[in-house]
């Protein structure tokens, strides 16, 4: 099995996540997929040998539509999927503007603005797809994710790397899955994992 058919098993397995991804696939949008963490630790809780952890942050749901690239457009979505699961902190955001806070050029889809995420393990989505199956979107390829690497992307390896450091320590990763490896770049950097 490859890694993406790996990561389709472990989500439509997961009996939370699969309703979740059929709820924003409900709302129709552009380009829409649900990221980041919401994949990210339930690879990482199978690779620890466990069974997901609770969706207990937010849900970062992502889409692209320049055409309705407000963010009053992405809070009526969240409102929209607070009446369908209440129970869920949802986290709307399009990526047609996301670039300008992020400082970086214009994105030309979600898939393209992944690759300006600040891990490679954090750059993957899934969205549910007619037929009841799964669909993977990994810019950055799952390698990293499946060798439990947490590697920092472009921009966050040198000139964000403070931003990309402060990250890693506020969201004590290797407190919770204690196999995870930082890198950076090719080298292991010597920066205190988790701590």
């Amino acid at each position: 099995m490859n890694n993406a058919s790996s990561v389709q098993a472990i989500i439509s397995a997961d009996p939370v996540r699969w309703r979740l991804l059929q709820l924003v696939h409900s709302l129709g949008l552009l380009d829409c997929w649900i990221g980041a963490g919401f994949v990210r630790n339930a690879v990482w809780d199978y690779l620890h040998g466990r069974f997901p952890s609770p969706v207990s942050t937010d849900v970062d749901v992502i889409w692209f539509d320049p055409c309705r690239c407000t963010p009053t457009d992405d809070r009526a979505l969240e409102a929209a999927l607070r009446d369908l699961d209440s129970t869920v902190l949802w986290s709307v955001k399009n990526q047609a503007r996301m670039h300008v806070q992020n400082g970086d050029k214009p994105y030309i889809s979600t898939t393209d603005a992944m690759r300006y995420w600040p891990e490679t393990a954090t750059a993957i989505a899934v969205r549910w797809r007619e037929g009841n199956t799964c669909e993977v979107s990994a810019p950055l390829g799952l390698d990293d994710l499946f060798n439990l690497i947490v590697r920092p992307t472009g921009r966050f390896a040198v000139e964000k790397k403070a931003t990309y450091q402060e990250r890693l320590k506020s969201k004590e990763w290797a407190v919770a899955w204690p196999l995870l490896r930082q890198e950076s770049g090719l080298l292991t950097d010597s920066f205190e994992f988790g701590r």
